[in-house]
């Protein structure tokens, strides 16, 4: 549960136990209180919890909101670039550029483990797009043309590779503990005689 939802639930638990113990309210009013006190506090609070980072951390406030107008104009720019490929790679691209803003926005903390990501390696593949569009709505033919295209379909496809690594990167500890968590849990299984070998060794012998 959110912050702002256990923040809601508190005032609007209050709003109900007040009226109906301390008052003697009929419970259906108190409930209806409580419940309106709730859908208040969460329009309030939830407000509140959404501008924290601009209060707590105003410069990456600014980087994710910047981040965010890139990632639109990467999927504005989509339908405009002829090249299937290229729009194939952009739309996964956008994806993931989302997926590291939304992470990084739970997870403020995490920004270092994609040092340069907002930086340097976005705005440079929304400079590469635009500068493929132009390119492309020239309708020139030529060998280096077709040169430029296929060295920019290949490295858009690789910046989707690198994008996807940064937002692995950002779960990586994640992955880590519960990797641990795993084999702790099989150990346990293991000694207490529940994991799968075990019980079938027990079945076994009740054969």
């Amino acid at each position: 549960m959110k912050n702002s939802e256990v923040a809601s639930a508190v005032v609007g638990g209050a709003f109900f136990a007040i009226p109906y113990l301390a008052l003697s309210v009929p419970i259906l009013p108190s409930i209806a209180i409580g419940t309106a006190a709730f859908v208040a506090g969460e329009l309030v609070l939830r407000n509140d919890f959404k501008i924290s980072l601009k209060d707590s951390n105003p410069n990456l406030f600014t980087t994710l909101e910047n981040a965010k107008k890139q990632n639109k104009h990467i999927l504005e720019m989509i339908p405009k670039i002829e090249d299937k490929n290229i729009q194939a790679n952009l739309k996964e691209i956008n994806d993931t550029v989302n997926k590291i803003i939304k992470t990084i926005e739970k997870n403020p903390d995490r920004e270092k483990k994609i040092k340069n990501f907002f930086d340097y390696y976005l705005p440079v593949t929304v400079k590469l797009v635009d500068r493929f569009d132009e390119i492309e709505n020239q309708k020139i033919s030529s060998t280096s043309i077709e040169k430029f295209y296929e060295s920019t379909s290949k490295t858009i496809s690789e910046i989707n590779d690198v994008f996807k690594k940064f937002l692995n990167n950002l779960y990586e500890s994640d992955m880590l503990d519960t990797n641990v968590e795993i084999k702790v849990l099989n150990s346990m299984l293991k000694s207490d005689g529940l994991d799968k070998n075990s019980l079938k060794v027990k079945e076994d012998n009740h054969e």
